[in-house]
């Protein structure tokens, strides 16, 4: 085992809680999806599509917020979903557990399944597109798929450029020497990618595990890692004006200008796991992660807004009507 794998072990237990096992597939989700307290279980993700919200979840969950009013919408999946994405606001796509990539042309009233493979056995934890046609999927273990047709296919890629220059060379031999072995191997020595966003520059930004910075000039056909000196995951990552914002475990948050060449830490008050990010219109940065915590950064300080003892919180996001919603392990809420 290289060490990288090692360090690999060590990470996935931390993360655990975001990765759990699906639910049976073998259940019909349309005819046992619908739950009335849907709102209030796990949900891992909030997008805006046009003047809607649109959340996901466990057991393929999908919640709306229309007129202040949240409902679920049936969807065919009973795999969990980690991430939603709107290209505008019809075109939609969330991602999940069991490779699953499930879509919606109608702004989030209904869906349906452009990949799905239990046997991959392991989560698509981000989605993003930057054309209706042209998108990219990604998730544990370095999984990345590519789509130059609106997600009808999608072809898998391997990033070699995004390991450890030890396991390269060990890859190196192994293909020279066993290709089954390879191949296996291969499957498992990229760290997870967690998120995926694009800089107003056009460039993609991939943040993961193992302090995995890396940035692409070519819409993800190769990427180059940052000047990132930190080993721990990393969870999410936002830009606020001239600057880039990355954020993980155990507190750690990080500032670059756009070069990204140059990170410094930002001191903050907890060392809760910080999972999501959101700029207000007075260009606030607002931070939310475990132990339910909530956090403004303004000028480089960092103040505790609220902090809900017994839970995680997930994602933020704005609605229509600039009010402030959040998810996480007991589902999605206000402040008060």
């Amino acid at each position: 085992m290289t060490f990288s794998m090692l360090r690999s072990v060590v990470a996935i237990g931390i993360s655990a809680c975001l990765y759990t096992t699906s639910v049976d597939a073998q259940l019909d989700p349309l005819s046992v999806q619908i739950q009335p307290l849907a709102q209030s279980s796990l949900l891992l993700d909030i997008a805006n599509a046009g003047d809607k919200l649109v959340a996901v979840g466990q057991r393929g969950n999908v919640l709306l917020l229309d007129d202040n009013q949240w409902h679920q919408v049936a969807t065919p999946v009973l795999s969990q979903l980690t991430k939603v994405f709107f290209f505008d606001d019809k075109q939609g796509w969330a991602v999940g557990h069991d490779a699953t990539i499930i879509h919606t042309q109608d702004g989030g009233l209904t869906w349906s399944v452009q990949m799905q493979s239990a046997e991959i056995e392991k989560p698509l934890l981000d989605i993003r597109f930057y054309s209706p046609v042209d998108g990219i999927a990604v998730g544990a273990y370095g999984l990345f798929y590519r789509t130059a047709d609106g997600g009808k296919t999608w072809q898998q890629e391997f990033h070699q450029e995004l390991l450890f220059e030890e396991d390269i060379a060990y890859l190196n031999e192994l293909k020279a020497e066993d290709e089954a072995l390879y191949l296996s191997e291969r499957a498992s020595l990229l760290p997870h990618f967690n998120r995926l966003i694009r800089l107003k520059d056009r460039r993609l930004l991939l943040v993961g595990e193992l302090g995995m910075v890396a940035v692409s000039s070519d819409n993800g056909q190769t990427f180059s890692k940052t000047n990132f000196d930190y080993d721990g995951s990393m969870f999410n990552a936002i830009e606020v004006g001239e600057a880039v914002y990355v954020m993980g475990l155990r507190g750690h948050v990080f500032k670059s200008d756009l070069t990204l060449s140059s990170w410094q830490e930002v001191d903050l008050p907890v060392q809760s796991s910080i999972n999501s990010a959101l700029i207000n219109a007075n260009n606030e940065l607002y931070l939310v992660g475990n132990a339910g915590i909530v956090l403004s950064v303004d000028d480089g300080k960092a103040t505790i807004v609220a902090r809900r003892q017994g839970e995680n919180i997930v994602a933020i996001a704005k609605d229509s009507k600039g009010l402030l919603w959040f998810a996480g392990s007991k589902g999605l809420f206000q402040l008060d």
